[in-house]
Protein backbone atom coordinates (compact mmCIF):
# COMPACT_ATOMS: atom_id res chain seq x y z
CA UNK A 1 0.00 0.00 0.00
CA UNK A 2 1.37 3.38 -0.94
CA UNK A 3 2.38 5.59 1.98
CA UNK A 4 -0.19 8.19 2.85
CA UNK A 5 0.44 11.77 1.91
CA UNK A 6 1.14 14.06 4.80
CA UNK A 7 -0.90 17.21 4.97
CA UNK A 8 0.99 20.45 5.19
CA UNK A 9 0.58 22.36 8.41
CA UNK A 10 -1.52 25.50 8.11
CA UNK A 11 0.08 28.50 9.71
CA UNK A 12 -2.23 30.92 11.50
CA UNK A 13 -0.92 34.46 11.42
CA UNK A 14 -1.43 36.37 14.61
CA UNK A 15 -2.11 40.06 14.62
CA UNK A 16 0.23 42.31 16.59
CA UNK A 17 -2.89 43.73 18.13
CA UNK A 18 -5.05 41.92 20.64
CA UNK A 19 -7.02 39.05 19.06
CA UNK A 20 -10.77 39.38 18.98
CA UNK A 21 -12.93 36.80 20.81
CA UNK A 22 -14.10 35.45 17.45
CA UNK A 23 -10.50 35.01 16.27
CA UNK A 24 -9.60 33.21 19.49
CA UNK A 25 -12.57 30.88 19.08
CA UNK A 26 -11.55 30.10 15.49
CA UNK A 27 -7.95 29.41 16.51
CA UNK A 28 -9.00 27.09 19.34
CA UNK A 29 -11.33 25.17 17.02
CA UNK A 30 -8.55 24.80 14.44
CA UNK A 31 -6.14 23.54 17.08
CA UNK A 32 -8.65 20.96 18.32
CA UNK A 33 -9.28 19.77 14.77
CA UNK A 34 -5.57 19.43 14.06
CA UNK A 35 -5.08 17.44 17.26
CA UNK A 36 -8.03 15.15 16.53
CA UNK A 37 -7.12 14.43 12.92
CA UNK A 38 -3.87 12.51 12.35
CA UNK A 39 -1.76 13.69 9.43
CA UNK A 40 -1.01 10.20 8.15
CA UNK A 41 -3.82 10.02 5.61
CA UNK A 42 -5.78 12.28 3.32
CA UNK A 43 -9.34 13.09 4.31
CA UNK A 44 -10.53 11.93 0.90
CA UNK A 45 -9.40 8.39 1.74
CA UNK A 46 -11.62 8.31 4.84
CA UNK A 47 -15.07 9.56 3.84
CA UNK A 48 -17.60 9.86 6.64
CA UNK A 49 -20.65 9.52 4.41
CA UNK A 50 -23.76 7.68 5.56
CA UNK A 51 -23.97 5.62 2.37
CA UNK A 52 -21.38 3.77 0.30
CA UNK A 53 -19.86 5.52 -2.75
CA UNK A 54 -22.02 5.72 -5.86
CA UNK A 55 -19.24 4.74 -8.27
CA UNK A 56 -16.11 2.59 -8.26
CA UNK A 57 -13.18 1.95 -10.56
CA UNK A 58 -11.90 -1.56 -9.90
CA UNK A 59 -9.98 -3.51 -12.56
CA UNK A 60 -11.27 -6.98 -13.45
CA UNK A 61 -9.85 -9.92 -11.54
CA UNK A 62 -7.13 -11.75 -13.49
CA UNK A 63 -8.34 -15.07 -14.83
CA UNK A 64 -5.71 -16.99 -12.87
CA UNK A 65 -6.86 -15.60 -9.51
CA UNK A 66 -9.69 -15.77 -7.01
CA UNK A 67 -10.92 -12.55 -5.44
CA UNK A 68 -12.14 -13.15 -1.89
CA UNK A 69 -14.01 -10.42 -0.01
CA UNK A 70 -14.99 -10.28 3.66
CA UNK A 71 -17.36 -7.62 4.95
CA UNK A 72 -19.11 -7.16 8.30
CA UNK A 73 -22.23 -5.33 7.14
CA UNK A 74 -23.74 -4.63 10.58
CA UNK A 75 -27.26 -5.56 9.35
CA UNK A 76 -27.62 -6.72 5.78
CA UNK A 77 -31.08 -5.19 5.24
CA UNK A 78 -29.73 -1.80 6.32
CA UNK A 79 -26.58 -2.18 4.22
CA UNK A 80 -28.66 -2.93 1.12
CA UNK A 81 -30.33 0.47 1.55
CA UNK A 82 -26.91 2.13 1.75
CA UNK A 83 -25.29 0.90 -1.45
CA UNK A 84 -24.13 -2.62 -0.60
CA UNK A 85 -25.34 -4.19 -3.86
CA UNK A 86 -23.69 -1.53 -6.03
CA UNK A 87 -20.40 -2.18 -4.24
CA UNK A 88 -20.65 -5.95 -4.80
CA UNK A 89 -21.51 -5.41 -8.47
CA UNK A 90 -18.41 -3.26 -8.89
CA UNK A 91 -16.09 -5.49 -6.85
CA UNK A 92 -17.21 -8.75 -8.48
CA UNK A 93 -15.69 -11.12 -5.92
CA UNK A 94 -15.29 -14.79 -6.66
CA UNK A 95 -16.54 -15.45 -3.14
CA UNK A 96 -18.14 -12.91 -0.80
CA UNK A 97 -18.20 -13.61 2.94
CA UNK A 98 -20.60 -11.50 4.99
CA UNK A 99 -20.88 -11.23 8.76
CA UNK A 100 -23.45 -9.75 11.15
CA UNK A 101 -26.31 -10.12 8.70
CA UNK A 102 -28.86 -9.79 11.51
CA UNK A 103 -31.45 -11.77 9.55
CA UNK A 104 -33.21 -14.93 10.67
CA UNK A 105 -34.27 -16.05 7.21
CA UNK A 106 -32.25 -16.00 3.96
CA UNK A 107 -32.76 -12.95 1.76
CA UNK A 108 -33.38 -15.24 -1.18
CA UNK A 109 -33.56 -12.58 -3.87
CA UNK A 110 -30.68 -10.43 -2.63
CA UNK A 111 -28.09 -11.65 -5.12
CA UNK A 112 -28.63 -12.55 -8.76
CA UNK A 113 -28.21 -16.31 -9.19
CA UNK A 114 -26.38 -15.70 -12.45
CA UNK A 115 -23.71 -13.78 -10.56
CA UNK A 116 -23.59 -15.98 -7.45
CA UNK A 117 -25.12 -19.41 -8.13
CA UNK A 118 -24.11 -20.77 -4.72
CA UNK A 119 -25.51 -18.99 -1.66
CA UNK A 120 -25.41 -20.13 1.95
CA UNK A 121 -26.84 -18.56 5.10
CA UNK A 122 -26.54 -19.23 8.82
CA UNK A 123 -28.54 -17.59 11.60
CA UNK A 124 -28.99 -18.17 15.34
CA UNK A 125 -30.69 -21.37 16.41
CA UNK A 126 -30.97 -20.27 20.05
CA UNK A 127 -34.00 -18.03 19.59
CA UNK A 128 -32.16 -14.73 19.22
CA UNK A 129 -33.73 -12.48 16.59
CA UNK A 130 -31.94 -9.89 14.48
CA UNK A 131 -28.57 -10.92 15.89
CA UNK A 132 -25.27 -12.17 14.49
CA UNK A 133 -25.58 -14.29 11.32
CA UNK A 134 -23.31 -15.01 8.36
CA UNK A 135 -23.69 -15.62 4.64
CA UNK A 136 -21.47 -16.72 1.74
CA UNK A 137 -22.04 -15.99 -1.95
CA UNK A 138 -19.88 -17.92 -4.41
CA UNK A 139 -19.38 -17.99 -8.16
CA UNK A 140 -17.59 -21.33 -7.81
CA UNK A 141 -19.33 -24.54 -6.83
CA UNK A 142 -18.04 -25.87 -3.49
CA UNK A 143 -17.55 -29.56 -2.88
CA UNK A 144 -19.24 -29.33 0.50
CA UNK A 145 -20.65 -26.83 2.98
CA UNK A 146 -20.49 -27.06 6.76
CA UNK A 147 -22.14 -25.00 9.48
CA UNK A 148 -20.61 -24.42 12.90
CA UNK A 149 -17.46 -26.10 14.22
CA UNK A 150 -18.51 -29.72 14.39
CA UNK A 151 -18.24 -31.92 16.32
CA UNK A 152 -18.54 -28.96 18.73
CA UNK A 153 -22.07 -27.61 19.16
CA UNK A 154 -20.81 -24.29 20.46
CA UNK A 155 -21.97 -22.19 17.51
CA UNK A 156 -25.70 -21.64 18.01
CA UNK A 157 -25.52 -18.02 16.82
CA UNK A 158 -24.96 -18.59 13.09
CA UNK A 159 -21.33 -17.51 13.18
CA UNK A 160 -19.44 -20.04 11.04
CA UNK A 161 -19.87 -21.32 7.48
CA UNK A 162 -17.18 -23.44 5.82
CA UNK A 163 -17.00 -24.03 2.09
CA UNK A 164 -14.76 -26.80 0.80
CA UNK A 165 -13.22 -26.28 -2.62
CA UNK A 166 -10.90 -28.62 -4.50
CA UNK A 167 -7.68 -27.44 -2.94
CA UNK A 168 -8.63 -25.39 0.14
CA UNK A 169 -11.29 -24.71 2.74
CA UNK A 170 -12.78 -21.23 3.15
CA UNK A 171 -14.08 -20.48 6.64
CA UNK A 172 -16.33 -17.44 7.07
CA UNK A 173 -16.45 -16.50 10.75
CA UNK A 174 -18.01 -13.82 12.92
CA UNK A 175 -16.10 -14.27 16.16
CA UNK A 176 -18.04 -13.42 19.35
CA UNK A 177 -17.30 -10.08 20.97
CA UNK A 178 -16.20 -10.28 24.60
CA UNK A 179 -18.87 -7.69 25.40
CA UNK A 180 -19.18 -4.66 27.62
CA UNK A 181 -17.26 -5.16 30.85
CA UNK A 182 -15.92 -8.36 29.24
CA UNK A 183 -18.94 -10.36 30.37
CA UNK A 184 -18.44 -12.88 27.53
CA UNK A 185 -14.66 -13.14 27.81
CA UNK A 186 -14.71 -16.72 29.19
CA UNK A 187 -17.04 -17.73 26.34
CA UNK A 188 -14.73 -16.00 23.88
CA UNK A 189 -11.70 -17.85 25.23
CA UNK A 190 -13.49 -21.17 24.84
CA UNK A 191 -14.53 -20.14 21.32
CA UNK A 192 -10.94 -19.42 20.30
CA UNK A 193 -9.78 -22.81 21.59
CA UNK A 194 -12.64 -24.56 19.80
CA UNK A 195 -11.93 -22.71 16.57
CA UNK A 196 -8.25 -23.65 16.76
CA UNK A 197 -9.20 -27.31 17.16
CA UNK A 198 -11.63 -27.04 14.24
CA UNK A 199 -9.06 -25.40 11.96
CA UNK A 200 -6.51 -28.06 12.85
CA UNK A 201 -8.97 -30.80 11.90
CA UNK A 202 -9.61 -29.14 8.53
CA UNK A 203 -5.92 -28.59 7.89
CA UNK A 204 -5.28 -32.29 8.27
CA UNK A 205 -7.16 -32.68 4.96
CA UNK A 206 -6.23 -29.56 3.00
CA UNK A 207 -5.10 -25.96 3.66
CA UNK A 208 -7.55 -23.22 4.53
CA UNK A 209 -8.35 -19.52 4.36
CA UNK A 210 -9.93 -18.34 7.61
CA UNK A 211 -11.66 -14.99 7.19
CA UNK A 212 -14.20 -12.64 8.68
CA UNK A 213 -14.64 -10.26 11.56
CA UNK A 214 -12.41 -12.03 14.06
CA UNK A 215 -12.95 -9.34 16.70
CA UNK A 216 -9.34 -8.94 17.78
CA UNK A 217 -6.67 -6.33 17.23
CA UNK A 218 -3.68 -8.63 17.46
CA UNK A 219 -0.83 -6.20 18.00
CA UNK A 220 -0.46 -2.68 19.40
CA UNK A 221 -0.28 -1.19 15.92
CA UNK A 222 -3.60 -2.79 14.96
CA UNK A 223 -5.61 -0.09 16.74
CA UNK A 224 -5.33 3.64 17.34
CA UNK A 225 -5.05 3.79 21.12
CA UNK A 226 -3.60 0.58 22.54
CA UNK A 227 -2.60 1.99 25.91
CA UNK A 228 -6.15 2.91 26.89
CA UNK A 229 -7.77 -0.26 25.53
CA UNK A 230 -5.93 -3.09 27.26
CA UNK A 231 -9.15 -4.16 28.99
CA UNK A 232 -11.45 -3.36 26.10
CA UNK A 233 -13.16 -6.15 24.17
CA UNK A 234 -10.99 -7.05 21.21
CA UNK A 235 -7.66 -6.07 22.75
CA UNK A 236 -7.44 -7.98 26.01
CA UNK A 237 -4.35 -10.11 26.46
CA UNK A 238 -6.64 -13.16 26.63
CA UNK A 239 -8.09 -12.49 23.16
CA UNK A 240 -4.73 -11.60 21.67
CA UNK A 241 -3.20 -14.76 23.10
CA UNK A 242 -6.09 -16.79 21.70
CA UNK A 243 -5.42 -15.41 18.24
CA UNK A 244 -1.68 -15.96 18.65
CA UNK A 245 -2.42 -19.61 19.45
CA UNK A 246 -4.39 -19.94 16.21
CA UNK A 247 -1.53 -18.39 14.24
CA UNK A 248 1.17 -20.25 16.11
CA UNK A 249 0.02 -23.82 15.54
CA UNK A 250 2.73 -25.85 13.80
CA UNK A 251 3.09 -25.21 10.93
CA UNK A 252 2.19 -21.57 11.66
CA UNK A 253 -0.75 -19.91 9.96
CA UNK A 254 -0.33 -16.49 8.40
CA UNK A 255 -2.08 -13.17 8.97
CA UNK A 256 -1.80 -12.34 5.28
CA UNK A 257 -2.28 -8.57 5.49
CA UNK A 258 0.38 -8.18 8.16
CA UNK A 259 2.68 -10.54 6.28
CA UNK A 260 2.45 -8.35 3.18
CA UNK A 261 2.46 -5.02 5.01
CA UNK A 262 4.46 -5.43 8.23
CA UNK A 263 5.22 -1.71 8.46
CA UNK A 264 1.70 -0.40 7.80
CA UNK A 265 0.67 1.16 11.09
CA UNK A 266 -1.47 4.08 9.93
CA UNK A 267 -5.25 4.35 9.85
CA UNK A 268 -5.11 2.75 6.41
CA UNK A 269 -4.93 -0.69 7.98
CA UNK A 270 -8.07 -0.29 10.12
CA UNK A 271 -11.24 -2.10 9.11
CA UNK A 272 -13.52 -0.92 11.93
CA UNK A 273 -14.46 2.56 13.13
CA UNK A 274 -16.90 2.86 16.01
CA UNK A 275 -19.93 5.04 15.41
CA UNK A 276 -19.28 6.63 18.78
CA UNK A 277 -17.08 9.67 19.43
CA UNK A 278 -16.68 10.53 15.72
CA UNK A 279 -14.07 7.79 15.40
CA UNK A 280 -14.20 7.65 11.61
CA UNK A 281 -13.65 11.41 11.25
CA UNK A 282 -10.74 11.21 13.70
CA UNK A 283 -9.36 8.06 12.03
CA UNK A 284 -9.56 6.17 15.32
CA UNK A 285 -10.01 2.58 14.28
CA UNK A 286 -9.21 -1.09 14.79
CA UNK A 287 -8.03 -3.86 12.48
CA UNK A 288 -10.57 -6.57 13.29
CA UNK A 289 -11.07 -8.26 9.91
CA UNK A 290 -8.60 -10.81 8.56
CA UNK A 291 -7.58 -13.33 5.98
CA UNK A 292 -5.59 -16.01 7.81
CA UNK A 293 -4.09 -18.66 5.53
CA UNK A 294 -2.36 -21.97 5.99
CA UNK A 295 1.36 -21.74 5.35
CA UNK A 296 0.90 -23.95 2.31
CA UNK A 297 -1.25 -21.30 0.61
CA UNK A 298 1.07 -18.37 1.26
CA UNK A 299 2.87 -18.56 -2.13
CA UNK A 300 -0.52 -18.14 -3.80
CA UNK A 301 -1.49 -14.97 -1.92
CA UNK A 302 -1.13 -12.08 -4.37
CA UNK A 303 -2.36 -9.15 -2.30
CA UNK A 304 -4.68 -8.07 0.51
CA UNK A 305 -6.29 -4.62 0.53
CA UNK A 306 -8.45 -2.67 2.94
CA UNK A 307 -11.19 -0.86 1.02
CA UNK A 308 -10.92 2.26 3.16
CA UNK A 309 -12.95 4.26 0.68
CA UNK A 310 -15.93 1.87 0.89
CA UNK A 311 -17.47 3.36 3.99
CA UNK A 312 -21.09 4.19 4.66
CA UNK A 313 -23.04 0.93 4.91
CA UNK A 314 -21.46 -0.31 8.13
CA UNK A 315 -18.99 0.54 10.87
CA UNK A 316 -16.62 -1.84 9.04
CA UNK A 317 -15.10 -1.58 5.57
CA UNK A 318 -14.49 -4.52 3.21
CA UNK A 319 -11.23 -6.46 3.09
CA UNK A 320 -10.13 -8.07 -0.19
CA UNK A 321 -7.65 -10.86 -0.93
CA UNK A 322 -6.41 -12.04 -4.32
CA UNK A 323 -5.39 -15.70 -4.37
CA UNK A 324 -3.78 -17.51 -7.29
CA UNK A 325 -5.76 -20.48 -8.50
CA UNK A 326 -4.38 -23.92 -7.79
CA UNK A 327 -3.66 -26.53 -10.40
CA UNK A 328 -6.82 -28.47 -9.55
CA UNK A 329 -9.77 -27.60 -11.77
CA UNK A 330 -12.96 -26.30 -10.11
CA UNK A 331 -15.84 -28.70 -9.55
CA UNK A 332 -18.04 -29.20 -12.59
CA UNK A 333 -21.08 -31.23 -13.53
CA UNK A 334 -24.57 -31.46 -12.12
CA UNK A 335 -23.73 -32.95 -8.74
CA UNK A 336 -24.86 -30.64 -5.95
CA UNK A 337 -22.52 -29.65 -3.10
CA UNK A 338 -22.83 -31.74 0.03
CA UNK A 339 -24.47 -29.49 2.61
CA UNK A 340 -24.08 -30.43 6.26
CA UNK A 341 -27.09 -29.65 8.40
CA UNK A 342 -28.81 -26.96 6.32
CA UNK A 343 -30.07 -26.56 2.82
CA UNK A 344 -28.63 -24.22 0.26
CA UNK A 345 -30.85 -21.20 -0.35
CA UNK A 346 -32.98 -21.40 -3.47
CA UNK A 347 -35.16 -18.85 -5.19
CA UNK A 348 -38.31 -20.36 -3.75
CA UNK A 349 -37.25 -19.77 -0.17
Amino acid sequence: MAPAKRKAAVAVESSPTKATPAAKKTAVAAAKKAKATPADADADDFPTNKEMPSSYDYPPTPEDQWKLVTFNVNSLPAAVKKGFKAYVAAEQPTVLCVQETKVNEPMAFLMDRKSFPYQYWSSPTNGKKGYSGTAVFSKVKPLSVRYGMKPSTMDDEGRVITLEFDDFFLINCYTPNAGDKLVRLPYRQEWDRTMNTYLTSLEATKPFVYTGDLNVAHQRWDLSRPDTNTRSAGFTIEERDGFSAILGTEPPRVDTFRHLYPEEKSARCYTFFSYRFMCRAKKLGWRLDYFVASQQLLPRVVDVRVRSECYGASDHVPLVMWLKKGEVAPATGDEEPKVDGKEETDDSA
